[in-house]
């Protein structure tokens, strides 16, 4: 059984524009949410006060984190998910927000973006428990199949929500670090700072243009969990970007690969050859939850969808020729747009 890294996303040229003295007037990095964040900008001609910049994202930080983070056992979304069946759970401002964005992409993706994917995300070894080296049964995935279905287990009245069985567990990971980078976006644009490119684990939001003058360079990563190389660069701006794939986080079994993005009908991983999908839209939390709800979807069904929600999309799948594998890219319309506009 392997067992690879947790987090596939986009790998952006940060490292390119390090190098470079005077590409960034303003770099700050560190960790949160259990994972890295990245902040790129270009500092305004009317100056700024780095400490206060660096204390106001602290502080944005530390707010999304105990709102948002299923690392953080004290956390806003770990007390809902320990929360009793029919117990009431007044939100904050944020998590109405949040939980708003997610049903309505819920709804709009054939319910295959599902928050409450908890039980079936920990059957697979894909959650905080460590795996087990076997293959759930037909009855485990019954039984964690009864606590799943954000439709059915998660009420929303107004700003409160109630949780409709004891075990509906939220995992937040495909939308809670996309809210962080929009928060992140917000608070300097409040400080005057008009040119940045902001990223939370692999969720983007870009604005401006970077000391180049130029649209923010994203490049989108070959799904290839073998070596790593870029597929295709964008120049970005004024969008938040999101990918969501399949070939960092798996496992092999009896030489069957297993990845952990779970379909939300069958309670089971996804079988078809989508590897990857990178969704541009206008904040990173939609960006965020679209990338994975196209991947769950597949190509097929997901270019339909997308195209139906005007989603600047790229599905890249995996195709054999003559015995070999490559990868092969599916543009949406709006996709197409922004890449030659």
């Amino acid at each position: 059984m392997t067992r690879l890294s947790r987090r596939s996303f986009i790998f952006m040229t940060l490292a390119l524009a390090a190098c470079k003295r005077g590409a960034a007037d303003l770099l700050l990095s560190g960790h949160t949410m259990g994972t890295t964040y990245t902040i790129v900008a270009v500092e305004p001609r009317t100056g700024l006060n780095k400490q206060t910049l660096e204390a106001e994202i602290g502080a944005v930080l530390a707010d999304v984190d105990q709102k948002m983070s299923n690392w953080n056992t004290a956390s806003e979304i770990s007390q809902i998910n320990a929360l009793p069946a029919n117990t009431p759970h007044p939100l904050s401002e944020d998590m109405l927000t949040l939980m708003q964005a997610a049903n309505d992409v819920h709804k709009a993706s054939d319910g295959q973006f599902d928050l409450t994917l908890g039980p079936l995300i920990d059957l697979w070894g894909f959650g905080a428990q460590k795996p087990t080296g076997r293959i759930p049964s037909d009855n485990d995935v019954t039984a964690a199949m009864q606590s799943v279905g954000q439709t059915d287990t998660v009420l929303l009245d107004g700003s409160t929500l109630t949780k409709s069985h004891d075990g509906t567990q939220m995992y937040l990971s495909a939308i809670g670090k996309g809210f962080g980078v929009d928060r992140l976006g917000d608070t300097l644009r409040a400080l005057g700072v008009t040119d940045f490119m902001v990223e939370i684990g692999g969720d983007i939001i870009t604005s401006g243009q970077n000391a180049e003058g130029n649209p923010w360079q994203i490049a989108i990563e070959t799904p290839d969990a073998l070596q790593r190389s870029f597929l295709k660069v964008l120049g970005v701006s004024d969008l938040g970007m999101a990918t969501s794939g399949d070939y960092r986080n798996y496992f092999e079994h009896d030489g069957t690969r297993y990845s952990h993005i779970i379909d939300a009908q069958t309670g089971r991983p996804v079988t078809h050859p989508t590897a990857s999908v990178t969704v541009l839209t206008q904040n990173a939390m939609l960006a965020d939850a679209w990338a994975t709800a196209l991947l769950v979807l597949g190509k097929d069904r997901g270019m339909e969808i997308a195209e139906r929600q005007n989603l600047a999309a790229l599905f890249i799948d995996r195709e054999v020729t003559s015995g070999k594998m490559h990868f092969k890219t599916y543009a949406t319309d709006q996709f197409a747009s922004i890449q030659h506009s």
